[in-house]
């Protein structure tokens, strides 16, 4: 990707400012050896912190208009109690076991400034979490409940804890935010989620649970 080219530049120039800085300080000029070896270790340590933040948002999908994340089957084992095969768009399917009436995929969503996609960035999304729902108020307080993370391990930066907490000062950052949909479980349907610029939605696929739509509203 083009960013790590510039990344790995920006770290390059920072090395060889931080070095020519030694060189004068060798050569008796303190005061541009200093200032220029404290530019080099600066552009060192951005390059640093942007390449960990690179490394953290490479784990998030890209979107620009609405785009499918993953699909889900349902095949009932008991009363309320489902197995869901989960497929997202990337990454690896999952056989998941969920209890409830419906159930509920998050998601975490980043999206970017107008001027951020003008320059070709995209906002990104991770799947979150796989959950089961009651549709009574009173059994979602007394049953028991299913919730599968989806998000697994964080390489480099959280990107998600660091734009929560200094989001106001980057930019490039438009929004940060937790996303949900839900639908109705049957025996035997499919449902597809997809992503757009207003978070993400969810569509029957097949009979089955396009007649479980119908009866849940």
């Amino acid at each position: 990707m083009w960013i790590d080219w510039i990344l790995l530049a920006l770290g390059l120039f920072g090395i060889l400012l931080f070095f020519f800085g030694l060189r004068r300080l060798r050569h008796g000029q303190p005061l541009r050896g200093g200032m220029q070896g404290l530019a080099g270790l600066v552009l060192i340590a951005a390059a640093a912190a942007s390449f960990f933040i690179a490394l953290n948002l490479y784990t998030y999908h890209r979107f620009t208009r609405e785009a499918p994340v993953a699909e889900l089957n349902f095949k009932r084992t008991a009363p309320q109690q489902f197995r869901a095969l989960l497929t997202p768009e990337q990454g690896t399917s999952q056989v998941l076991e969920l209890q409830g009436d419906e159930w509920q995929l998050d998601a975490r969503v980043l999206k970017l400034t107008g001027f951020a996609t003008l320059i070709g960035l995209d906002g990104a999304y991770k799947l979150e979490r796989l959950s089961g729902r009651y549709r009574s108020v009173e059994r979602e307080r007394s049953g028991p409940r299913t919730v599968h993370p989806l998000t697994g391990a964080e390489p480099g930066l959280d990107t998600w804890t660091l734009v929560q907490r200094y989001g106001e000062w980057l930019p490039l950052i438009d929004a940060v935010y937790g996303n949900a949909a839900y639908l109705p479980m049957a025996d035997g349907a499919r449902f597809e989620v997809s992503i757009g610029t207003h978070g993400l939605i969810a569509r029957p696929l097949n009979d089955a649970a396009r007649q479980a739509q119908r009866e849940w509203r």
